[in-house]
């Protein structure tokens, strides 16, 4: 089954709520503001692909929770990445804070656990990166 690990980063973008989930939920504006990914929407699923071809990773979401502006979930389902995901929205003095989580999958047994530390420290240094930018795209 796996072991699973967490993740989250938080930060105040300079727009409202409404603004926020427009362009979260926008799937093809992640490579906008998403480190290198690109996304996109296909039903009821997500297909967001980070890297540069052919050195990249297909993550595929189903959307499991859909409430605007303040909450958008994800289940990964994909072959490598798997688990859930939530980017929650709030009203924060002047803007809206951003909050974004991970409860994965760890995958590869013994060596996932031993690669999570720095994967963990890759993956929030670039998800607040991602939303750092988000928030400079909102403030335009």
């Amino acid at each position: 089954m796996g072991e699973h690990v967490y993740a989250a980063v938080e930060v105040w973008v300079p727009a409202p709520p409404e603004r926020v989930f427009a362009l979260v939920t926008d799937w093809p504006r992640h490579r906008e503001w998403m480190f290198m990914t690109s996304a996109r929407q296909v039903g009821d699923r997500v297909e967001a692909y980070t890297g540069v071809w052919p050195f990249g990773f297909l993550d595929v979401m189903m959307i499991t929770g859909w409430e605007p502006p303040t909450l958008v979930r994800m289940c990964h389902v994909g072959r490598l990445v798997r688990g859930d995901g939530v980017i929650r929205i709030q009203p924060c003095a002047g803007g809206s804070r951003v909050i974004w989580g991970e409860r994965l999958r760890l995958p590869f047994g013994p060596l996932g656990r031993a690669l999570w530390p720095p994967a963990h420290l890759v993956t929030v240094l670039l998800a607040r990166h991602s939303l750092r930018k988000l928030g400079r795209l909102l403030s335009r």
